[in-house]
């Protein structure tokens, strides 16, 4: 059982996903969402606390989020919550998990983002050794 049942993101975090579905030809906003999630999860500093508002249409299940990989997700999570501090909550790991997808959604359209499917594939660590 995961802590995050459901998942609204914010009108910005709308906003942007629609900016990158036209940049990269990707359809599905959970897609994006974990290449978002995952670019996060890369950073090693601690995304800001702060109040995110779910004041968007966007809202998508955990399941279609993570999708039939949903326990490599968790464990993503679960593992950099245990190192971040975070408690092993509900409330705490969902509103955790909330902090990396926006972000993640911010690093992709912001200054160094993706501006096409080639620039999202960059952004991958392990996607260097292949696009070379």
């Amino acid at each position: 059982m995961t802590p995050i049942e459901s998942i609204r993101l914010s009108e910005k975090a709308k906003l942007q996903l629609i900016t990158m579905k036209r940049r990269t030809g990707i359809a599905n906003w959970n897609v994006i969402c974990r290449w978002a999630f995952c670019l996060s999860m890369q950073e090693k500093s601690i995304p800001p606390d702060e109040v995110i508002p779910a004041d968007s249409s966007i809202e998508m299940s955990w399941r279609t989020f993570a999708g039939q990989v949903d326990q490599v997700y968790l464990g993503m999570l679960l593992v950099r919550a245990a190192r971040d501090g975070v408690p092993m909550e509900k409330q705490a790991l969902a509103h955790y998990f909330r902090l990396h997808l926006h972000r993640g959604i911010s690093y992709l359209t912001g200054v160094h983002g993706a501006e096409d499917l080639q620039g999202l594939l960059a952004l991958a660590p392990a996607s260097e050794m292949v696009l070379r």
